[in-house]
């Protein structure tokens, strides 16, 4: 499965979707020009291929302003991980291999 490309307008849409079918969701906040966000992207396949109860939206900062101040997102590459609905596990900037967010999610 591949990352979910979300903006502002249909973030709440798809996150609730995925809230539903009780989903882990991780939001990666980057930018196509970031290498760091490239080099996440990478542990964030290799968990997604692993793991099928994790969904990962992508946010592309630049084009979604009512989000990144929403998640008050002042560096890229920024990732928010939610347990459920009322769970956050993380919220934190820079790249984390896969085994690492394994063991915050506790999977």
């Amino acid at each position: 499965m591949a990352f979910i490309d979300v903006d502002d307008t249909d973030f709440q849409e798809v996150i609730n979707k995925e809230f539903k079918k009780g989903q882990i969701v991780i939001l990666k906040f980057g930018s196509a020009y970031c290498d760091a966000c490239n080099a996440l992207d990478f542990e964030l396949e290799e968990l997604e291929e692993n793991h099928e109860n994790i969904t990962i939206l992508e946010i592309e900062c630049g084009e979604s302003e009512n989000l990144t101040n929403r998640y008050a997102i002042n560096q890229v590459p920024t990732m928010v991980i939610y347990a459920d609905a009322n769970t956050t596990l993380w919220h934190k900037e820079g790249v984390l291999l896969a085994s690492d967010i394994e063991k915050i999610i506790e999977l």
